[in-house]
């Protein structure tokens, strides 16, 4: 019988060492990153960003991203807002969404996710100094620079515009191109930021119309059509033309005094994100003073007031944005577009 017992007792022994052996080997199993937080107090182990940055200015965000957070493996993929959100869409409809983060062009864009609740709040983000409305109140989405929309002009041109009302002058008759919403992610922003404005609205579109505005595709074939001086005023985008002007270019840029529609380029954090902790600390990377010293670097107005802007552009405390409600403009887009296509044709 003690035999009996003898024999049990090293079997439970056995067992016991069994188990504490499988149980070291799970904890030396489980991911680095949660080792490397534990030990180091920052995030680590593998961020996937879909992006539209260009592709000089993705690699130099992930680059200096990474050299803060080094445990951090970025794998980025590049591409246009809209293509990003039909492979995300798609990855969705899998059931196998990729993406931790979006850095994508529009805030619009990013309240269609939004509605869906399809973002992660990141409540405790570091938006001091930052304006209201260039992030989402409840913490979903956030403003990582400006691309504001105002006036180019060709500097032959008999007048130099200060006020979206100018281009109703008859100095600009017939000689005024803008870009189309239904095929510019920003002129749909603008257009969405003008209705709103009491002193323009929906008034101010048909009376561009009246004066013989023209609309084009996009703001590209709106900086040739004013530097070569085929139109002498131009809706578009800031950074163009001031890039342009410093080249020698025939081209000046103005902020209207009423205020410039921006588009934002905002980042956000998807609610299926495998590595929410990366995720934020990317985020913090790009709203902080350093990540937008790096925006303006890369020749973008930062979001972040005081922080010196690229060469050729004013101090943004100069600037005015013209409010405007992402929500809302995101359920009058259909009707905004209809009517722009009645005025100036598709």
């Amino acid at each position: 019988m003690r035999a009996k017992r003898t024999h049990l007792a090293a079997a439970f022994a056995a067992i016991g060492t069994t188990i504490a052996a499988a149980a070291s080997a799970l904890l030396l199993a489980l991911p680095a990153q949660a080792a490397a937080q534990t030990t180091t107090g920052k995030p680590a182990g593998k961020l996937v960003l879909y992006t539209s940055q260009l592709e000089a200015d993705a690699k130099q965000t992930v680059d200096a991203f990474k050299a803060k957070n080094p445990g951090v493996e970025v794998e980025w993929v590049r591409s246009g807002t809209t293509e990003l959100m039909n492979k995300l869409r798609a990855e969705i409809a899998a059931g196998s969404p990729q993406a931790d983060l979006l850095l994508i062009a529009d805030a619009v864009t990013m309240e269609s996710l939004k509605a869906e609740k399809r973002l992660l709040a990141y409540k405790d983000a570091p938006v001091q100094g930052y304006r209201p409305g260039t992030h989402d109140p409840d913490g979903t989405w956030f403003a990582t620079k400006l691309i504001t929309t105002g006036i180019a002009y060709n500097t032959a041109a008999p007048m130099k515009p200060s006020s979206w009302l100018d281009l109703l002058k008859p100095e600009a008759k017939g000689t005024t191109v803008m870009p189309s919403p239904l095929y510019s992610g920003a002129a749909a922003i603008h257009m969405a930021a003008v209705k709103e404005q009491p002193d323009l609205g929906m008034a101010f579109y048909e009376k561009l119309q009246a004066n013989g505005t023209t609309a084009a595709k996009g703001n590209g074939g709106i900086l040739k059509s004013v530097a070569s001086g085929e139109k002498l005023y131009g809706v578009i985008v800031d950074y163009l033309p001031i890039r342009e002007q410093a080249k020698g270019a025939p081209v000046a840029f103005v902020f209207p005094k009423e205020g410039v529609s921006a588009v934002t380029e905002p980042v956000a954090i998807l609610n299926t994100s495998k590595n929410p902790d990366a995720a934020k600390a990317f985020i913090a990377f790009l709203l902080s003073k350093e990540g937008q010293e790096l925006a303006s670097r890369q020749g973008f107005l930062p979001a972040l007031p005081g922080v010196a802007p690229p060469a050729g552009f004013p101090d943004t405390s100069f600037i005015s944005l013209m409010p405007y409600d992402p929500a809302k403009a995101l359920k009058d887009d259909e009707a905004n577009k209809k009517d722009f296509a009645d005025l100036f044709g598709g």
